[in-house]
């Protein structure tokens, strides 16, 4: 099994992510840096709205578990965010759910022409988490 020194792993607001975070511990060097990520529209806010602010609180708690921290950001441009994080923190491996019938292949394919010039690697597992 391959392990990593640096993993994102991007997560939306459902408690299912944690089976990435889970994931990517597995395959982070003793060493290692674990990044979580959160990006929603900038036009969203979790204050309002207690179910999506009780699961993020959930993922952070369990992110700092693993000593991470999750990082929640504002933008449109979501795979563009994730790239730029994943450039200027020398991410190795990013980790995605697939979400719901792999609609994500879309997504997967804009962010890894945004990574085209790193040595970046997304997986993606299946997961009700997209």
């Amino acid at each position: 099994m391959n392990t990593y020194h640096s993993i994102l792993v991007c997560v939306t607001q459902q408690k299912a992510c944690e089976r990435l975070i889970r994931a990517a511990v597995e395959l982070k060097e003793a060493d290692g840096n674990l990044h979580v990520i959160h990006v929603t529209k900038e036009n969203w806010n979790f204050v309002d709205n207690a179910r999506d602010g009780e699961v993020l609180e959930y993922l952070f708690t369990l992110s700092k578990s693993y000593g991470a921290e999750l990082t929640i950001l504002n933008s449109d441009k979501i795979p563009e965010t994730i790239a730029q994080y994943a450039q200027h923190y020398g991410i190795e491996l990013i980790m995605i759910g697939e979400g719901p019938q792999g609609n994500q292949s879309s997504f997967i394919k804009r962010l890894s022409s945004l990574l085209k010039d790193t040595d970046t690697m997304i997986m993606s597992l299946p997961s009700p988490c997209g």
